[in-house]
């Protein structure tokens, strides 16, 4: 027995062990889908490796008594992960990219976007309201949204209805929803619904003639900033908008380029894999720099319009009350 037990012990001390992969992420249960569906995809592509899920909490899952735009932080949702990943206590995490700040820390990337669920956000409503639209909700009712991009456009389009900042994650919103007789409705990311299995409590898709979605984190919390984007025939279509606090005021306009991906990939050994703190080996530069041109080519057209002015009266009247 000992000597076998002695071969047993020799042969695994020869064998490699796997390499283990930390992967940071929120506590949340919506994070931690979306944690498991990239760990998952990661195994099946790298067989060779492990991979561990180190889940914590952010300062934006904390305070929950406060308007995100009222908070003043950056990064709420990401900090204590962006320290964990400069400590070497993670080595890689999972974000939505709507929570990522507008620019990245030194020496941090974005190595990859996975493919995108639908964009668009959605009313789930009291069940007293089922059935019905945010246009036919009786006058003065109480939509609970934590967004002021969201809210500044659907006071713009929905001016009989009532716009309350609402926290927690989604379960916490559902039941201040269900339980609370204070919200008709809220507004939720319909992917954040559709990953949670919750598709049946969606009331109404909000199509970008209604509210347009956000794009990454520009602008912050403090300030509504939304866009539309599409393809047809090799042409990016992207539009973009500012609002006032009341959505009264606005700001909004479209332009495109030609998207050319070839079959193959033309970039150089030496080009920069880098382009608006994402990293796409295997994407081709051309595109990527149209894309990103595009958009800088609209936000200064958006500010030689006014957009600023705007924006400006937004941060100071969100800061002041």
């Amino acid at each position: 027995m000992s000597g076998n037990g002695n071969a047993a012990a020799t042969a695994e001390e020869d064998t490699p062990k796997m390499r283990v992969i930390r992967v940071g992420t929120r506590k949340s249960q919506l994070a931690r889908i979306q944690t498991d569906g990239v760990v998952a995809t990661l195994k099946a592509l790298y067989p060779g490796l492990q991979f561990e899920i180190i889940a914590m909490s952010t300062t934006g899952d904390k305070i929950l008594d406060t308007a995100l735009s009222k908070i003043g932080e950056k990064s709420l949702f990401t900090k204590e992960l962006e320290h964990a990943l400069e400590r070497n206590e993670v080595d890689l995490v999972v974000h939505s990219l709507k929570d990522l700040p507008t620019v990245l820390p030194p020496g941090f990337t974005i190595g990859a976007v996975c493919r995108r669920e639908s964009p668009y956000d959605a009313v789930v409503f009291h069940p007293k309201f089922v059935g019905k639209t945010l246009e036919t909700l009786p006058e003065k009712s109480v939509v609970g949204t934590s967004s002021l991009r969201r809210a500044a456009q659907l006071q713009r389009k929905f001016p009989h209805l009532e716009f309350k900042s609402i926290r927690g994650n989604l379960n916490t919103r559902l039941q201040k929803l269900d339980e609370l007789q204070e919200f008709s409705a809220i507004i939720l990311a319909a992917a954040g619904l559709q990953r949670m299995g919750w598709q049946n409590r969606v009331g109404q898709i909000l199509h970008p003639e209604e509210c347009m979605y956000a794009v990454g984190q520009e602008g912050g919390c403090s300030v509504p900033v939304a866009v539309h984007t599409a393809i047809k025939d090799g042409q990016l279509y992207l539009t973009g908008g500012v609002w006032s606090l009341n959505g009264a005021e606005t700001m909004q306009d479209t332009m495109q380029t030609t998207i050319h991906v070839p079959v193959q990939h033309e970039d150089g050994p030496e080009d920069d894999p880098q382009l608006v703190g994402i990293t796409a080996r295997n994407i081709p530069r051309q595109p990527q720099l149209a894309a990103e041109n595009l958009g800088i080519s609209l936000a200064t057209l958006l500010l030689n319009k006014g957009a600023k002015n705007i924006l400006d009266v937004a941060r100071q009247l969100n800061e002041a009350h």
